[in-house]
């Protein structure tokens, strides 16, 4: 490098090449350190730069010279700044000097965002240093400010990094660690906080009106409002980053006086102009989370303000939004509990306004009753009042299908805190204007069932599926399953071809199994029995996850015994039947996915049922068949069953099952380490690597020497044009310490190996593909 720079020295002599020679000392700068700053410092390229700042013709190239040195001396650790503090002390004054050019309106726009580019990159290379809060640190600070302060978002963000590093380094421990004691700790944390107390005040104001609506913002294209919510995304992250700093309560006060001079310009009977009052409240929510729950002096104000705001719907919507997001203050606020009957009309009315607006509010409603669930229990009969409107579409509200899945969870969490026979009643009235419609639907017949389009028995279904997952009275859901099979039982039988109103259904029956256990009686029977049948001729992977359930929940009741051992023989047997080759498992990889995760849910919860039944060997086959499967998921659950088969004798509950496992898998433990050692090298794509690593270790910690025999069998196919004799010795050697009981984590390494070696190109990956063969499950091995 030192010749390189030799050169471009020379060359500075010649005007005409100081541009590209500042342009060439840049890209050096980029891709080479080790010159000492003490050198750099007052090297002739670097003072040429500096000189270049001032230059019409330099100051672009002379920006990137300057950029790359700042870059240059922080790119050691932070010991090592300190040795880079000579060329800091010439390259900070001269920039500073530049501060003034922020505000030259004479300046062209791309020249100030170059300028600005400079304090935000010497911001985000010395935080560590301008965090201690000197003197000359603050002017630093101060500089940014100024540049935060600039009109144009696109300058004023640059400044944005910055601002939340800064707050990294004020509010978390490891920054004081070299303090000593907790004492000193704290008393250097709380000095600093103070410093820069004002400064992140003012940023407050700097960055809170950006997120205002601009007067054209109906006429926004796509993009341009796309990038309007980014800006708001990135302006409530910086707001987060100050309430750390000043703290929740300190910042909300600077905001709420925003907002109390946006609302009174709606005062007098004067049209109002909402869009203040709606960025005000934008921020307000922007740091919901780190405003005491229990505040008393500013949030009784700000709930107070809000019903006089006007209905304007971007306003409302933001409205709404800001209630749910401070729910946990409604709960335990002292004030909480008289400003909830004004926050509910609100609610109401937002959900009038505009489709927005109304998913704001059904929002807002989840999460105030999540929160307040036992403050409004006493009011249950408003709040059904308000769900049968929302849900029935009979009351105005523009809440939509997903949208109403809201508010369903809210009242079900409600319903959780009521005593069990209350409970009863009110889960029957939660049901009731979901169920009416589906039983309408069902009294007309097969024909109109099976000709009705899905979407208009999905959306009650769904409701239905929310309410079993959202109501925890195990009691209550059972007796309601009960009550509603005959509506399911004939939806199951008249459109099992529809996959999306399957989807549906068997979501419903997954979370009523979930919540009612055992007290689905003897519903959980017939429900085995429905979709053990409808599988058979209507292959539905929905009816396998369902399965997967119910395995989970009663896979360990004897009672239940002979209706699982059923239920899993012909769901498995007819699953190997579609899945005989990989073509099969490519074509529906859905299937593959589910058997297999019901296959695991097997090993874990009912191996008493599953490893002696005739259906395991099969199952094992056609997971061998499938291994080598591109999807992702399916691919995953295939290799993880095989690792529960093979860590089955680790725990006391499977030891038992080891001689019928091993009579299993010993017969095609070659053929398991042959398709596994390929799709480790190539078979399967590199993201696959740590599935099929541990499956394999698995498979040597169970079987040991023989393992290690299998794997030597495969290894030795490999020619040594595409693997090293060292490289195949490494790898055994970690199958080896594997069998003999090392901990696997510690053995990847040489399994990596031998995985990126196989795979440094296509040739030597086709090479080993070739003689591995893993989609062959019959192949003679090398003797």
């Amino acid at each position: 490098m030192e010749v390189a720079l030799n050169i471009l020295t020379a060359c500075l002599s010649l005007n005409e090449l100081k541009e590209q020679v500042l342009e060439a000392f840049a890209s050096w700068l980029r891709l080479r350190h080790g010159i000492p700053a003490s050198v750099l410092a007052s090297h002739p390229l670097v003072l040429t730069a500096l000189s270049g700042l001032n230059s019409e013709q330099l100051s672009e190239a002379a920006v990137d010279v300057i950029s790359e040195l700042i870059h240059y001396t922080a790119a050691g650790s932070s010991v090592g700044l300190s040795l880079q503090l000579p060329l800091i002390q010439v390259l900070v004054p001269q920039v500073m000097n530049l501060k003034e050019q922020l505000r030259d309106s004479s300046k062209d726009e791309e020249d100030v965002k170059a300028i600005a580019r400079l304090f935000a990159d010497m911001g985000d290379s010395y935080v560590e240093l301008i965090a201690n809060g000197s003197d000359e640190s603050m002017m630093i600070v101060h500089a940014l400010l100024d540049v935060a302060s600039h009109p144009e978002y696109n300058i004023a963000s640059m400044t944005f990094n910055f601002w939340h590093n800064l707050q990294v380094n004020l509010t978390e421990r490891e920054s004081y660690l070299s303090f000593g004691n907790e004492a000193s700790i704290e008393a250097e944390r709380s000095r600093r906080l103070q410093i820069f107390r004002s400064s992140y005040e003012s940023l407050v104001s700097l960055v809170s009106f950006r997120v205002q609506y601009p007067q054209d913002y109906q006429d926004l294209s796509r993009e341009d409002l796309k990038e309007f919510k980014q800006t708001r995304y990135a302006v409530a992250d910086v707001l987060s980053d100050t309430a750390s700093v000043l703290g929740g309560e300190a910042t909300l006060k600077i905001l709420y006086m925003k907002l109390v001079e946006a609302v009174s310009n709606c005062r007098n009977n004067e049209p109002c102009e909402w869009r203040p009052a709606e960025a005000a409240l934008y921020c307000i929510r922007a740091i919901a989370n780190y405003v005491s729950i229990v505040e008393v002096e500013v949030m009784p104000q700000v709930m107070a303000l809000l019903p006089k705001l006007p209905q304007q719907p971007q306003l409302l919507q933001t409205v709404c939004l800001t209630i749910g997001a401070y729910s946990k203050w409604f709960d335990a606020s002292p004030s909480g509990l008289s400003v909830l009957p004004s926050v509910v009309e609100i609610l109401m009315s937002g959900m009038s306004l505009s489709e927005d607006s109304a998913a704001a509010a059904a929002l807002a409603f989840r999460h105030i009753c999540d929160d307040c669930r036992k403050k409004l229990c006493g009011s249950l009969d408003g709040l059904f009042h308000i769900y049968h409107r929302a849900v029935s579409g009979e009351g105005g509200y523009k809440v939509s299908a997903e949208d109403s899945l809201h508010l369903v969870e809210a009242f079900s969490m409600v319903i959780t805190e009521l005593p069990p026979d209350h409970a009863k009643k009110a889960l029957e009235a939660l049901c009731l204007p979901v169920v009416t419609p589906l039983q309408e639907i069902v009294n007309q017949g097969p024909g109109p069932l099976q000709q009705i389009i899905a979407r208009e028995l999905t959306v009650n279904i769904d409701r239905l599926a929310n309410i079993f997952r959202y109501v925890n009275h195990p009691e209550a859901v059972g007796d309601a399953i009960q009550r509603l099979w005959p509506i399911f039982k004939a939806i199951f039988d008249h459109r099992p071809w529809d996959m999306r109103t399957m989807e549906s259904l068997c979501r419903a029956c997954k979370y009523a199994v979930r919540t009612s256990g055992k007290f689905m009686g003897v519903t959980i029977g017939a429900m085995l029995e429905e979709i053990q049948c409808l599988y058979q001729q209507h292959h539905q992977p929905c009816f396998l996850y369902l399965s997967s359930e119910v395995i989970k929940i009663f896979g360990s009741d004897p009672s239940c015994a002979n209706y699982l051992k059923s239920l899993i023989e012909s769901l498995f047997s007819h699953t190997t039947h579609l899945l005989t080759k990989i073509q099969d498992f490519t074509a529906r990889p859905d299937i593959a996915d589910d058997c297999f995760l019901l296959a695991s849910r097997c090993i874990r919860y009912c191996p008493h049922i599953f490893v002696p039944s005739a259906i395991f060997p099969s199952l094992v086959d056609c997971s061998m068949v499938g291994i080598t499967i591109q999807h992702r998921e399916a691919c995953n659950s295939i290799l993880t069953f095989l690792s529960d088969i093979f860590d089955l004798s680790n725990s006391s509950r499977g030891e038992q099952y080891q001689s019928i496992r091993d009579s299993v898998i010993l017969p095609r433990g070659a053929t398991l380490a042959r398709i596994l050692i390929a799709s480790l090298t190539g078979a399967l794509p590199s993201s696959r690597l740590e599935a099929v690593t541990y499956a394999l270790l698995a498979l040597t910690r169970a079987y040991g020497a023989k393992a290690l025999e299998w794997a030597k069998e495969s290894v030795s196919l490999l020619p040594p044009t595409a693997v090293t004799e060292a490289e195949r010795s490494r790898f055994l050697q970690a199958l080896s310490e594997a069998a003999t009981g090392a901990d696997v984590n510690a053995l990847t390494a040489p399994v990596e190996e031998l995985s990126d070696v196989c795979r440094r190109n296509r040739t030597v990956q086709e090479i080993v593909q070739g003689v591995l063969r893993p989609l062959e499950l019959n192949i003679s091995p090398v003797s």
